[in-house]
C-alpha cells in the first residue's frame, strides 16, 4: 500500500493517489458525479452505508485535488471495486510508478480501440472501399464525444494519433476516386478535431497547422461544409489570440451560403461570425449574424446535418448571444440570456460551462454587481479545477484581474485566495511559456 515506502513524503503519496484516481476515472470517460455514483453502487454491493450523493461528490472532488492527507481504507476499497481493480494495482507503489497524466492519451486510446483498418495492415497497397471509410467516419464521430468531458491536453494525443493513422492509410492503400474523396473528408474532420484539442490546450502552432491541413483535405474531398468549417476554425483561433478575424469568419459563411448547406452548419458558422464581430466591437454586424444563426435554427433541421455541427442548438445560440453582448459591454442584454441558458446547462460539460460563466461574471462587473460577479466566477473556478484545458483558466484569470480592485469586498477576497490555490493544483494549468488568450473563446 502507499505509505509503506519511507522514501515518499506524504505530499508525494497524496500526489500519487490524486493522479491515480483522477486518471482512472477519466480513462473511463466518467465525470465526478458519475464517479460518486459508482462508489455508491460499489458500497451498495458491499452493504456499506455512505453519505448522501451530494456529500460523496464533495469527497470525490477533495480527494482528486489532494485536499486530504489520506483516503481511508474503506474508500480505497470502494474505488478499487468501482474501477474493477485490486487495491494494490490501483494504489500500489512500485519502481515503475510514473506520473500517468503523461499517458492519459494512451489509456483513452486503449479503452476506445475499435476494429478498423490500421496503417500497419496495409503494406503492399491493400485496396479499401466504402465500408472501411464508413468505419473510420463512425470512429471519428465517437471519439469526438470525448471533447464533451475532457480537456484538449488529454484528447490531443488521441486525436493526433487518429489523424496520423488515417493519413498513413491514405498513403498506403489503394482505392477508387469516390472512396478517396470520402477518405479525405474523414481526414479533414480528424484534422479539425486535432486542431481544436491543440487550441484548447494552448498549443496554437500545431492547432493552426491542423486547421490548414483540414482546409486542404476538405477541398480535396469537395465538401463545402468542411471547407467553411476549416475557415471558421482559423478565424476563431485568430480572434482568440488577439488578431482580427471577422473577414475570415464572414468568408466561411459565404462559402457555405447555399440551400444545400445543412442548417446546423449555417447556424454554427453564423454564430462564430457573430463572435468575431463582437470582439471587433461591431455591434450591428454582430446582431445581423446572430439573427441569421437564429433563422437557420428556427427553420429546423430540414436535412441530416454532419455530426460535428449538430451540437449547435437554441441553448448554445442563446449562450453565444449573451457572450457577444457581454464582450460588447451591454450587461442588460447579456445577463438575462446567459443566466437563463446556463441554468439549463449541465455541469457535466464543465469546461464549456466554466468558460461561459466568465462572460456572465464580466457582465455583472459591468453592471456594478460585484458580489454576484464573485459568486459566478467561483462557480467557474470549481467547475474547471480538474479540466485539462487552458482556456477557462485564462478567462478566469482575466475576470479575476477585473475583480482585483474590489478586494475590499469579502466575497472577492475569498474568491481570489481560493482560485489561486485551485487553479495552481489543477491538471490544466498552463505550461511555462503558454501565451495568454485574448477574449478567449
Amino acid at each position: 500500500m502507499l505509505g509503506k515506502g519511507a522514501r515518499n513524503t506524504m505530499a508525494d503519496v497524496r500526489r500519487v493517489w490524486t493522479d491515480r484516481i483522477r486518471e482512472e476515472r477519466k480513462a473511463r470517460v466518467w465525470d465526478k458525479p458519475e464517479m460518486a455514483r459508482r462508489l455508491a453502487d460499489a458500497a451498495g454491493e458491499a452493504r456499506n452505508r455512505l453519505p448522501s450523493h451530494e456529500s460523496l461528490l464533495s469527497y470525490v472532488k477533495r480527494w482528486e485535488r489532494g485536499d486530504v492527507d489520506e483516503i481511508s481504507e474503506r474508500y480505497r476499497l470502494l474505488y478499487a471495486c468501482a474501477f474493477e481493480m485490486s487495491e494494490e494495482e490501483l494504489f500500489g507503489e512500485g519502481e515503475d510508478d510514473v506520473d500517468r497524466r503523461e499517458f492519459v492519451g494512451s489509456s483513452l486510446a486503449a479503452g476506445l480501440r475499435l476494429a478498423m483498418p490500421r496503417a500497419a495492415n496495409l503494406d503492399g497497397g491493400r485496396r479499401i472501399g466504402t465500408q472501411e471509410v464508413v468505419r473510420l467516419h463512425n470512429r471519428t464521430a465517437r471519439l469526438r464525444r470525448l471533447d464533451d468531458v475532457l480537456g484538449g491536453a488529454e484528447t490531443y494525443p488521441v486525436y493526433a494519433a487518429e489523424l496520423k493513422s488515417t493519413i498513413a492509410i491514405a498513403d498506403k492503400a489503394s482505392y477508387s476516386d469516390a472512396t478517396g474523396r470520402a477518405l479525405m473528408g474523414v481526414i479533414a474532420k480528424q484534422a479539425q478535431q486535432a486542431g481544436w484539442a491543440a487550441f484548447d490546450a494552448g498549443r496554437h502552432a500545431p492547432a493552426r497547422q491542423h486547421f490548414k491541413h483540414s482546409l486542404t483535405a476538405a477541398s480535396d474531398a469537395g465538401d463545402t461544409s468542411l471547407i467553411a468549417n476549416s475557415l471558421a476554425f482559423l478565424a476563431y483561433q485568430k480572434v482568440s489570440t488577439g488578431q482580427p478575424g471577422a473577414s475570415e469568419a464572414d468568408a466561411s459563411c459565404r462559402v457555405a451560403d447555399s440551400d444545400e448547406t445543412p442548417r446546423a452548419v449555417q447556424a454554427l458558422l453564423r454564430e462564430r461570425a457573430a463572435w468575431a464581430h463582437a470582439v471587433a466591437g461591431n455591434a450591428r454586424a454582430t446582431e445581423q449574424a446572430l439573427d441569421l444563426a437564429r433563422e437557420a435554427l428556427d427553420g429546423g433541421h430540414d436535412r441530416q446535418g454532419p455530426d460535428w455541427a449538430l451540437w449547435v442548438d437554441q441553448t448554445e445560440l442563446q449562450i453565444m448571444t449573451g457572450r457577444c453582448w457581454s464582450v460588447l459591454g451591454e450587461p442588460s442584454r447579456a445577463i438575462p440570456a446567459l443566466a437563463d441558458a446556463l441554468d439549463r446547462y449541465e455541469d457535466t460539460h464543465a469546461r464549456d460551462k466554466a468558460l461561459y460563466l466568465t462572460w456572465l461574471a464580466d457582465a455583472h462587473i459591468d453592471d456594478g454587481d460585484i458580489e454576484q460577479a464573485a459568486a459566478v466566477t467561483r462557480r467557474a473556478v470549481v467547475l474547471c479545477a480538474d479540466i485539462a484545458s487552458v482556456r477557462p483558466r485564462h478567462r478566469i484569470e482575466e475576470t479575476l484581474k477585473r475583480l482585483e480592485p474590489h478586494r475590499g469586498v469579502i466575497a472577492v477576497a475569498e474568491l481570489i485566495d481560493e482560485a489561486e490555490t485551485l487553479l495552481r493544483q489543477s491538471p490544466g494549468s498552463p505550461r511555462p511559456g503558454t501565451p495568454p488568450s485574448h477574449r478567449e473563446a
